[in-house]
Protein backbone atom coordinates (compact mmCIF):
# COMPACT_ATOMS: atom_id res chain seq x y z
CA UNK A 1 0.00 0.00 0.00
CA UNK A 2 6.86 6.44 -0.72
CA UNK A 3 7.93 13.90 -3.07
CA UNK A 4 9.00 17.20 -4.74
CA UNK A 5 10.59 19.10 -2.21
CA UNK A 6 12.99 21.17 -3.23
CA UNK A 7 11.24 24.55 -3.42
CA UNK A 8 10.13 24.74 0.65
CA UNK A 9 12.09 26.79 2.91
CA UNK A 10 13.21 24.37 5.53
CA UNK A 11 15.14 25.40 8.95
CA UNK A 12 18.77 25.92 8.35
CA UNK A 13 21.05 22.92 10.81
CA UNK A 14 21.69 26.16 13.06
CA UNK A 15 18.08 25.63 14.14
CA UNK A 16 17.19 22.16 14.09
CA UNK A 17 17.61 20.37 17.34
CA UNK A 18 20.50 18.44 16.45
CA UNK A 19 19.20 14.89 17.21
CA UNK A 20 21.37 12.53 20.27
CA UNK A 21 23.89 9.89 18.52
CA UNK A 22 22.37 6.49 18.40
CA UNK A 23 24.89 5.22 21.08
CA UNK A 24 22.98 7.32 23.76
CA UNK A 25 19.67 5.55 22.54
CA UNK A 26 20.33 1.51 21.51
CA UNK A 27 22.87 -0.13 22.10
CA UNK A 28 26.14 0.57 20.43
CA UNK A 29 27.44 -1.40 17.07
CA UNK A 30 30.82 -3.87 17.56
CA UNK A 31 33.67 -2.84 15.91
CA UNK A 32 35.16 -5.69 13.80
CA UNK A 33 38.43 -5.55 16.91
CA UNK A 34 35.67 -4.86 19.96
CA UNK A 35 37.11 -7.12 22.77
CA UNK A 36 33.81 -7.63 24.24
CA UNK A 37 32.44 -9.43 21.60
CA UNK A 38 31.39 -12.31 23.78
CA UNK A 39 28.77 -10.56 25.86
CA UNK A 40 27.21 -8.87 22.22
CA UNK A 41 23.41 -10.09 22.29
CA UNK A 42 22.73 -12.09 18.99
CA UNK A 43 20.14 -10.68 16.72
CA UNK A 44 16.80 -12.48 17.08
CA UNK A 45 14.65 -12.43 14.17
CA UNK A 46 11.50 -13.01 16.82
CA UNK A 47 10.17 -9.77 17.43
CA UNK A 48 10.44 -8.05 13.58
CA UNK A 49 8.67 -11.50 12.76
CA UNK A 50 5.67 -10.89 15.15
CA UNK A 51 4.99 -7.42 13.85
CA UNK A 52 5.48 -8.24 9.93
CA UNK A 53 2.87 -11.22 10.57
CA UNK A 54 0.42 -8.54 12.17
CA UNK A 55 1.04 -6.35 9.09
CA UNK A 56 0.27 -8.80 6.87
CA UNK A 57 -3.46 -8.18 7.93
CA UNK A 58 -3.11 -5.26 5.38
CA UNK A 59 -1.64 -7.20 2.96
CA UNK A 60 -3.94 -10.04 3.08
CA UNK A 61 -6.99 -7.74 3.15
CA UNK A 62 -6.07 -5.49 0.03
CA UNK A 63 -5.92 -8.20 -2.30
CA UNK A 64 -8.64 -10.61 -1.40
CA UNK A 65 -11.09 -7.32 -1.61
CA UNK A 66 -10.48 -6.78 -5.19
CA UNK A 67 -11.27 -10.40 -6.53
CA UNK A 68 -14.75 -10.37 -4.33
CA UNK A 69 -15.91 -6.80 -5.69
CA UNK A 70 -18.24 -8.35 -8.21
CA UNK A 71 -19.83 -11.13 -6.11
CA UNK A 72 -20.05 -8.39 -2.99
CA UNK A 73 -21.78 -6.17 -5.69
CA UNK A 74 -24.38 -8.92 -6.46
CA UNK A 75 -25.20 -9.59 -3.24
CA UNK A 76 -25.40 -6.20 -1.63
CA UNK A 77 -27.87 -5.15 -4.68
CA UNK A 78 -25.18 -2.39 -6.13
CA UNK A 79 -23.40 -1.85 -9.14
CA UNK A 80 -19.87 -3.38 -9.59
CA UNK A 81 -18.34 0.19 -10.60
CA UNK A 82 -20.11 1.86 -7.25
CA UNK A 83 -18.68 -0.86 -5.41
CA UNK A 84 -15.45 0.11 -5.95
CA UNK A 85 -15.66 2.95 -3.61
CA UNK A 86 -15.05 0.49 -0.89
CA UNK A 87 -11.32 0.46 -1.73
CA UNK A 88 -11.31 4.26 -2.05
CA UNK A 89 -13.11 4.59 1.27
CA UNK A 90 -10.25 2.79 3.02
CA UNK A 91 -7.68 5.04 1.31
CA UNK A 92 -9.42 7.87 2.42
CA UNK A 93 -9.51 7.48 6.04
CA UNK A 94 -6.35 5.98 6.07
CA UNK A 95 -4.70 9.43 4.23
CA UNK A 96 -6.48 11.30 7.05
CA UNK A 97 -5.21 9.39 10.27
CA UNK A 98 -1.85 8.62 9.49
CA UNK A 99 -0.58 11.99 10.25
CA UNK A 100 -1.27 11.41 13.95
CA UNK A 101 -0.05 8.05 14.26
CA UNK A 102 3.53 8.87 15.52
CA UNK A 103 2.01 11.30 18.12
CA UNK A 104 -0.06 8.95 19.34
CA UNK A 105 2.60 6.95 19.34
CA UNK A 106 4.28 9.08 22.03
CA UNK A 107 1.41 10.41 23.71
CA UNK A 108 0.22 7.05 24.73
CA UNK A 109 2.95 4.27 24.27
CA UNK A 110 3.99 2.72 20.79
CA UNK A 111 2.75 -1.13 21.66
CA UNK A 112 -0.44 -0.06 23.37
CA UNK A 113 -1.46 1.84 20.28
CA UNK A 114 -0.40 -1.48 17.93
CA UNK A 115 -2.07 -3.53 20.02
CA UNK A 116 -5.28 -1.21 19.81
CA UNK A 117 -4.72 -0.95 15.74
CA UNK A 118 -4.46 -4.99 15.38
CA UNK A 119 -7.73 -4.93 17.66
CA UNK A 120 -9.20 -2.22 15.95
CA UNK A 121 -8.42 -3.93 12.52
CA UNK A 122 -9.56 -7.00 12.88
CA UNK A 123 -13.42 -5.35 14.33
CA UNK A 124 -13.45 -3.66 11.67
CA UNK A 125 -12.57 -6.63 9.25
CA UNK A 126 -15.32 -8.62 10.94
CA UNK A 127 -17.99 -5.59 10.70
CA UNK A 128 -17.12 -5.82 6.82
CA UNK A 129 -18.43 -9.11 6.95
CA UNK A 130 -21.41 -8.52 8.65
CA UNK A 131 -22.61 -5.62 6.43
CA UNK A 132 -26.06 -5.75 4.76
CA UNK A 133 -26.14 -2.46 2.34
CA UNK A 134 -23.70 -0.31 0.71
CA UNK A 135 -23.85 2.54 4.06
CA UNK A 136 -22.46 -0.08 5.92
CA UNK A 137 -19.91 -1.64 4.07
CA UNK A 138 -18.28 1.86 3.47
CA UNK A 139 -18.32 2.96 7.82
CA UNK A 140 -16.76 -0.42 8.19
CA UNK A 141 -13.76 0.07 5.89
CA UNK A 142 -13.50 3.96 6.86
CA UNK A 143 -12.58 2.21 10.15
CA UNK A 144 -10.47 -0.44 8.39
CA UNK A 145 -8.92 2.10 6.65
CA UNK A 146 -8.09 4.63 10.10
CA UNK A 147 -6.96 1.16 12.00
CA UNK A 148 -4.73 0.43 9.22
CA UNK A 149 -3.18 3.55 9.47
CA UNK A 150 -2.21 3.11 12.94
CA UNK A 151 -0.90 -0.07 12.47
CA UNK A 152 1.94 0.14 9.90
CA UNK A 153 3.72 3.12 11.04
CA UNK A 154 3.54 2.65 14.74
CA UNK A 155 4.33 -1.44 14.36
CA UNK A 156 7.55 0.34 12.20
CA UNK A 157 7.99 2.03 15.38
CA UNK A 158 7.93 -0.47 17.91
CA UNK A 159 10.62 -2.30 16.21
CA UNK A 160 13.17 0.79 15.48
CA UNK A 161 12.79 1.25 19.17
CA UNK A 162 13.13 -2.19 20.25
CA UNK A 163 16.52 -3.03 17.44
CA UNK A 164 20.23 -1.78 18.10
CA UNK A 165 20.83 -0.36 14.69
CA UNK A 166 23.82 -2.48 13.59
CA UNK A 167 20.88 -5.04 12.94
CA UNK A 168 18.60 -2.93 11.77
CA UNK A 169 18.52 -4.07 7.83
CA UNK A 170 18.36 -7.26 9.16
CA UNK A 171 15.93 -6.81 11.14
CA UNK A 172 13.46 -4.88 8.43
CA UNK A 173 13.82 -8.15 5.95
CA UNK A 174 12.47 -10.30 8.06
CA UNK A 175 9.92 -7.77 8.82
CA UNK A 176 8.41 -7.41 5.70
CA UNK A 177 8.51 -11.29 4.61
CA UNK A 178 4.99 -12.19 6.69
CA UNK A 179 3.95 -8.86 4.87
CA UNK A 180 4.97 -10.00 1.41
CA UNK A 181 3.02 -13.18 1.82
CA UNK A 182 -0.46 -11.36 1.34
CA UNK A 183 0.09 -10.51 -2.23
CA UNK A 184 1.03 -14.32 -2.64
CA UNK A 185 -1.88 -15.78 -0.04
CA UNK A 186 -4.35 -13.56 -1.10
CA UNK A 187 -5.58 -14.55 -4.88
CA UNK A 188 -5.65 -18.38 -4.40
CA UNK A 189 -7.60 -18.08 -0.77
CA UNK A 190 -9.75 -15.24 -1.46
CA UNK A 191 -10.53 -16.93 -5.10
CA UNK A 192 -11.05 -19.96 -2.93
CA UNK A 193 -13.38 -18.56 -0.49
CA UNK A 194 -15.98 -16.46 -3.06
CA UNK A 195 -15.91 -20.05 -5.24
CA UNK A 196 -16.80 -22.83 -2.41
CA UNK A 197 -18.39 -20.38 0.41
CA UNK A 198 -19.84 -17.12 1.05
CA UNK A 199 -18.02 -13.73 0.43
CA UNK A 200 -18.41 -12.76 3.80
CA UNK A 201 -15.50 -15.07 5.12
CA UNK A 202 -12.69 -13.33 3.28
CA UNK A 203 -13.11 -10.66 5.72
CA UNK A 204 -12.94 -12.91 8.99
CA UNK A 205 -9.56 -14.20 7.51
CA UNK A 206 -7.57 -11.65 10.24
CA UNK A 207 -9.53 -12.45 12.89
CA UNK A 208 -7.30 -15.38 14.12
CA UNK A 209 -3.97 -13.73 12.54
CA UNK A 210 -5.12 -10.57 15.29
CA UNK A 211 -5.87 -12.85 18.04
CA UNK A 212 -2.25 -14.73 17.75
CA UNK A 213 -0.69 -11.24 17.02
CA UNK A 214 -2.34 -9.73 20.14
CA UNK A 215 -0.98 -12.76 22.48
CA UNK A 216 2.00 -12.71 20.82
CA UNK A 217 2.84 -8.79 21.08
CA UNK A 218 2.20 -8.92 25.02
CA UNK A 219 4.46 -11.90 25.35
CA UNK A 220 7.50 -11.04 23.14
CA UNK A 221 7.54 -7.27 21.98
CA UNK A 222 9.07 -5.01 24.42
CA UNK A 223 7.40 -2.28 26.36
CA UNK A 224 9.73 0.47 25.02
CA UNK A 225 9.60 4.01 26.48
CA UNK A 226 8.31 6.68 24.21
CA UNK A 227 9.67 9.82 24.57
CA UNK A 228 7.60 12.94 26.41
CA UNK A 229 4.85 13.73 23.89
CA UNK A 230 4.28 16.82 21.83
CA UNK A 231 1.38 18.86 22.16
CA UNK A 232 -1.24 17.99 19.38
CA UNK A 233 -1.01 20.59 16.27
CA UNK A 234 -4.91 20.45 15.60
CA UNK A 235 -4.17 23.00 12.54
CA UNK A 236 -1.50 20.74 10.96
CA UNK A 237 -3.65 17.66 11.84
CA UNK A 238 -6.72 19.62 9.59
CA UNK A 239 -4.10 20.66 6.95
CA UNK A 240 -2.38 17.31 6.20
CA UNK A 241 -5.50 15.33 6.75
CA UNK A 242 -7.22 17.31 4.10
CA UNK A 243 -4.38 17.57 2.04
CA UNK A 244 -3.60 13.80 2.01
CA UNK A 245 -7.38 13.13 1.40
CA UNK A 246 -7.76 14.65 -1.57
CA UNK A 247 -4.09 13.82 -3.05
CA UNK A 248 -4.65 10.71 -2.92
CA UNK A 249 -8.43 10.49 -3.79
CA UNK A 250 -7.60 12.45 -6.48
CA UNK A 251 -4.78 10.19 -8.15
CA UNK A 252 -6.53 7.17 -7.62
CA UNK A 253 -9.37 8.68 -9.86
CA UNK A 254 -7.87 9.65 -12.70
CA UNK A 255 -8.21 7.65 -15.89
CA UNK A 256 -11.48 6.11 -13.79
CA UNK A 257 -14.07 8.01 -14.70
CA UNK A 258 -15.96 7.63 -11.62
CA UNK A 259 -16.17 11.47 -11.17
CA UNK A 260 -16.18 14.59 -13.79
CA UNK A 261 -13.18 15.62 -14.69
CA UNK A 262 -13.32 19.06 -12.93
CA UNK A 263 -14.35 17.51 -9.46
CA UNK A 264 -10.80 15.35 -9.59
CA UNK A 265 -9.24 18.48 -10.65
CA UNK A 266 -10.85 20.02 -7.76
CA UNK A 267 -9.77 17.45 -5.17
CA UNK A 268 -6.14 17.50 -6.25
CA UNK A 269 -5.92 21.09 -6.11
CA UNK A 270 -7.62 21.74 -3.09
CA UNK A 271 -5.48 19.30 -1.61
CA UNK A 272 -1.74 20.86 -3.14
CA UNK A 273 -3.28 23.54 -1.77
CA UNK A 274 -4.10 22.26 1.94
CA UNK A 275 -0.64 20.52 1.76
CA UNK A 276 1.17 24.05 0.76
CA UNK A 277 -1.16 25.75 3.94
CA UNK A 278 0.58 23.19 6.05
CA UNK A 279 4.29 24.12 4.63
CA UNK A 280 3.74 27.63 5.56
CA UNK A 281 2.35 26.33 9.03
CA UNK A 282 4.45 24.21 9.63
CA UNK A 283 7.64 26.75 9.50
CA UNK A 284 5.93 28.90 12.16
CA UNK A 285 4.13 26.07 14.74
CA UNK A 286 6.81 24.96 17.59
CA UNK A 287 5.36 21.49 17.33
CA UNK A 288 4.16 21.03 13.87
CA UNK A 289 2.63 17.10 12.80
CA UNK A 290 4.42 16.47 10.34
CA UNK A 291 7.99 17.17 11.01
CA UNK A 292 9.50 18.81 7.67
CA UNK A 293 13.11 19.50 9.38
CA UNK A 294 13.66 15.92 8.72
CA UNK A 295 14.10 16.39 5.54
CA UNK A 296 17.10 18.22 6.59
CA UNK A 297 18.86 14.82 7.40
CA UNK A 298 20.82 13.54 3.94
CA UNK A 299 19.94 10.06 4.35
CA UNK A 300 16.15 10.23 5.14
CA UNK A 301 15.33 12.44 2.31
CA UNK A 302 17.37 10.53 -0.34
CA UNK A 303 15.26 7.32 1.50
CA UNK A 304 11.58 9.17 1.15
CA UNK A 305 12.09 11.44 -1.40
CA UNK A 306 14.32 9.80 -3.73
CA UNK A 307 12.37 6.31 -3.12
CA UNK A 308 9.04 8.25 -4.10
CA UNK A 309 10.24 8.29 -7.86
CA UNK A 310 10.65 4.10 -7.29
CA UNK A 311 7.73 3.71 -5.43
CA UNK A 312 5.42 5.66 -8.31
CA UNK A 313 6.59 2.60 -10.29
CA UNK A 314 5.36 0.27 -8.07
CA UNK A 315 2.14 1.57 -7.64
CA UNK A 316 1.99 1.81 -11.32
CA UNK A 317 3.06 -1.77 -12.42
CA UNK A 318 0.74 -4.38 -10.96
CA UNK A 319 -1.93 -2.44 -12.49
CA UNK A 320 -0.47 -2.43 -15.60
CA UNK A 321 0.92 -5.86 -15.94
CA UNK A 322 -3.39 -7.17 -14.80
CA UNK A 323 -3.92 -4.91 -17.99
CA UNK A 324 -0.89 -6.68 -20.35
CA UNK A 325 -1.60 -10.04 -19.47
CA UNK A 326 -5.15 -10.39 -19.04
CA UNK A 327 -6.83 -7.55 -21.36
CA UNK A 328 -3.81 -7.45 -23.99
CA UNK A 329 -2.45 -11.14 -23.89
CA UNK A 330 -6.40 -12.62 -22.59
CA UNK A 331 -4.58 -14.82 -20.09
CA UNK A 332 -7.17 -15.77 -17.71
CA UNK A 333 -6.66 -14.25 -14.29
CA UNK A 334 -5.37 -17.53 -12.90
CA UNK A 335 -2.96 -17.60 -15.36
CA UNK A 336 -1.58 -13.81 -15.03
CA UNK A 337 -2.24 -14.21 -11.38
CA UNK A 338 0.77 -16.98 -11.40
CA UNK A 339 3.09 -15.05 -13.40
CA UNK A 340 3.18 -12.41 -10.74
CA UNK A 341 3.87 -14.88 -8.27
CA UNK A 342 7.19 -15.20 -9.31
CA UNK A 343 7.87 -11.06 -8.57
CA UNK A 344 6.86 -11.91 -5.16
CA UNK A 345 8.42 -15.28 -4.47
CA UNK A 346 11.70 -13.73 -5.90
CA UNK A 347 10.91 -11.11 -3.24
CA UNK A 348 11.03 -13.56 -0.82
CA UNK A 349 14.03 -14.92 -1.44
CA UNK A 350 15.91 -11.43 -1.64
CA UNK A 351 15.32 -10.76 1.45
CA UNK A 352 17.37 -13.73 3.14
CA UNK A 353 20.39 -11.84 0.67
CA UNK A 354 20.09 -8.30 1.05
CA UNK A 355 21.75 -7.90 4.64
CA UNK A 356 25.04 -9.23 3.11
CA UNK A 357 25.15 -7.41 -0.43
CA UNK A 358 24.65 -3.78 2.09
CA UNK A 359 27.43 -4.83 4.17
CA UNK A 360 29.75 -5.87 0.89
CA UNK A 361 28.93 -2.70 -1.00
CA UNK A 362 27.51 -0.14 0.65
CA UNK A 363 23.74 1.44 1.02
CA UNK A 364 24.96 4.70 -1.72
CA UNK A 365 26.64 1.73 -4.40
CA UNK A 366 24.11 -0.31 -3.91
CA UNK A 367 20.96 1.79 -4.36
CA UNK A 368 22.32 4.10 -7.25
CA UNK A 369 23.31 0.94 -9.53
CA UNK A 370 20.28 -0.86 -8.43
CA UNK A 371 18.11 1.98 -9.49
CA UNK A 372 19.10 1.75 -12.57
CA UNK A 373 18.41 -2.31 -12.84
CA UNK A 374 15.21 -1.88 -11.93
CA UNK A 375 14.10 1.16 -14.03
CA UNK A 376 15.24 -1.12 -17.26
CA UNK A 377 14.07 -3.91 -16.03
CA UNK A 378 10.50 -1.65 -15.84
CA UNK A 379 11.34 -1.08 -19.23
CA UNK A 380 11.87 -4.50 -20.15
CA UNK A 381 7.83 -5.42 -19.48
CA UNK A 382 7.24 -3.14 -22.73
CA UNK A 383 9.22 -6.06 -25.21
CA UNK A 384 6.38 -8.05 -23.77
CA UNK A 385 4.05 -9.84 -26.36
CA UNK A 386 1.18 -12.25 -27.05
CA UNK A 387 3.54 -14.84 -28.31
CA UNK A 388 6.24 -14.40 -26.07
CA UNK A 389 7.18 -17.63 -24.59
CA UNK A 390 6.20 -17.62 -20.44
CA UNK A 391 9.32 -18.80 -19.02
CA UNK A 392 10.84 -15.37 -20.32
CA UNK A 393 7.90 -13.42 -19.15
CA UNK A 394 8.27 -15.65 -15.55
CA UNK A 395 12.16 -15.61 -15.63
CA UNK A 396 11.71 -11.04 -16.23
CA UNK A 397 9.14 -11.06 -13.57
CA UNK A 398 11.30 -12.83 -11.12
CA UNK A 399 14.67 -10.92 -11.96
CA UNK A 400 12.42 -7.91 -10.99
CA UNK A 401 10.97 -8.59 -8.01
CA UNK A 402 14.34 -9.84 -6.72
CA UNK A 403 16.21 -6.62 -7.45
CA UNK A 404 12.78 -4.27 -6.44
CA UNK A 405 12.93 -5.86 -3.07
CA UNK A 406 16.82 -5.41 -2.65
CA UNK A 407 16.08 -1.44 -3.54
CA UNK A 408 12.83 -1.74 -1.12
CA UNK A 409 14.81 -2.98 1.73
CA UNK A 410 17.67 -0.66 1.52
CA UNK A 411 15.71 2.41 1.33
CA UNK A 412 13.52 1.88 4.76
CA UNK A 413 16.70 0.83 6.62
CA UNK A 414 18.62 4.07 5.35
CA UNK A 415 15.85 6.50 6.04
CA UNK A 416 16.51 6.25 9.74
CA UNK A 417 20.49 6.05 9.41
CA UNK A 418 21.45 9.16 11.34
CA UNK A 419 18.09 9.44 13.01
CA UNK A 420 17.69 9.49 17.32
CA UNK A 421 15.34 7.63 19.11
CA UNK A 422 12.89 11.12 19.70
CA UNK A 423 12.43 11.80 15.92
CA UNK A 424 11.56 7.91 15.15
CA UNK A 425 7.78 8.66 15.56
CA UNK A 426 7.95 11.37 12.99
CA UNK A 427 10.27 9.47 10.56
CA UNK A 428 7.82 6.39 10.60
CA UNK A 429 4.37 8.50 10.07
CA UNK A 430 6.25 10.76 7.77
CA UNK A 431 7.78 7.60 5.49
CA UNK A 432 4.67 6.42 5.29
CA UNK A 433 2.69 9.39 4.13
CA UNK A 434 5.56 9.58 1.20
CA UNK A 435 5.03 5.94 0.26
CA UNK A 436 1.29 6.45 0.12
CA UNK A 437 1.38 9.48 -2.15
CA UNK A 438 3.80 8.13 -4.76
CA UNK A 439 1.62 5.11 -4.92
CA UNK A 440 -1.43 6.66 -5.39
CA UNK A 441 -0.10 8.92 -8.12
CA UNK A 442 1.72 5.64 -9.38
CA UNK A 443 -1.71 4.60 -9.63
CA UNK A 444 -3.01 7.88 -11.04
CA UNK A 445 0.20 8.02 -14.03
CA UNK A 446 -0.95 4.84 -14.68
CA UNK A 447 -4.41 5.30 -16.12
CA UNK A 448 -3.33 8.85 -17.12
CA UNK A 449 -0.75 7.10 -19.50
CA UNK A 450 -3.07 4.38 -20.93
CA UNK A 451 -5.78 6.31 -22.19
CA UNK A 452 -3.17 9.01 -23.65
CA UNK A 453 -1.58 5.80 -25.81
CA UNK A 454 -4.74 4.28 -26.44
CA UNK A 455 -6.01 7.74 -27.68
CA UNK A 456 -2.62 8.47 -29.36
CA UNK A 457 -2.80 5.05 -31.20
CA UNK A 458 -6.77 5.37 -31.75
CA UNK A 459 -6.98 1.58 -30.81
CA UNK A 460 -10.96 0.75 -29.51
CA UNK A 461 -8.77 -1.43 -26.95
CA UNK A 462 -5.81 -2.00 -24.93
CA UNK A 463 -3.46 -3.58 -26.27
CA UNK A 464 0.17 -4.74 -26.24
CA UNK A 465 1.25 -1.86 -28.71
CA UNK A 466 -0.56 0.89 -26.51
CA UNK A 467 0.68 -0.73 -23.04
CA UNK A 468 4.36 -0.93 -24.03
CA UNK A 469 4.83 3.08 -24.26
CA UNK A 470 3.52 3.39 -20.65
CA UNK A 471 5.65 1.10 -19.17
CA UNK A 472 8.76 2.95 -21.13
CA UNK A 473 7.57 6.21 -19.21
CA UNK A 474 7.21 4.31 -15.58
CA UNK A 475 10.70 3.53 -15.90
CA UNK A 476 11.99 6.32 -16.91
CA UNK A 477 10.11 7.67 -13.64
CA UNK A 478 11.89 5.05 -11.70
CA UNK A 479 15.33 6.00 -12.86
CA UNK A 480 15.02 9.80 -11.91
CA UNK A 481 15.37 7.86 -8.23
CA UNK A 482 18.98 7.36 -8.72
CA UNK A 483 20.02 10.50 -8.64
CA UNK A 484 18.98 11.28 -5.05
CA UNK A 485 21.07 8.27 -4.29
CA UNK A 486 24.69 9.17 -6.00
CA UNK A 487 25.08 12.31 -4.22
CA UNK A 488 25.17 10.48 -1.11
CA UNK A 489 27.82 9.97 0.99
CA UNK A 490 30.34 7.71 0.65
CA UNK A 491 30.03 5.81 3.73
CA UNK A 492 25.67 6.89 4.40
CA UNK A 493 24.11 4.10 6.77
CA UNK A 494 27.30 2.78 7.94
CA UNK A 495 26.22 2.07 11.21
CA UNK A 496 23.35 -0.21 9.76
CA UNK A 497 26.24 -2.33 8.54
CA UNK A 498 28.10 -2.54 12.01
CA UNK A 499 30.88 0.08 11.13
CA UNK A 500 31.30 3.57 12.88
CA UNK A 501 29.77 6.50 11.29
CA UNK A 502 32.32 8.58 9.75
CA UNK A 503 32.73 12.23 9.59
Amino acid sequence: MDDDRAALELPTEEELELPRPWSQVLPAPRAPDDPGEASAKPFSSLVPAIIGACLMMQTLSATVIANALPTMAHSLHEDPVRLNTAITAYLLASAIVLPISGWAADRFGARRIFLFAIVAYALSNAACGFATDLTTLLLARMAEGAAGAMLGPVGRLVLLRSTPKHDLVQAMSVLTMPALLGPVLGPPIGGAIITYASWRWIFFLNLPIAALGVALVLMFIPNVKGEDPRPLDWPGLFLTGLGMAGVVYGFENLGRRAFPAWAVAGMLVGGLVCLAAFVRHARRAPHPIVDLGLLRVRTFSASVVGGAFMRMGMGATPFMLAMLLQVAFGLSALQAGLMTFASAAAALIMKTVAPPILRAFGFKRTLSVNAVIVALLFMAYALFRPQTPHWVIYAVLLTGGFFRSLQFTALNGLAYADLDSPRMSRASTMSTMFQQLSQSIGIGLAALLLRLFRGLSHSPSLTADVIAPAFIVIGGVALISALFFVTLPRHAGAELNGRPKRA
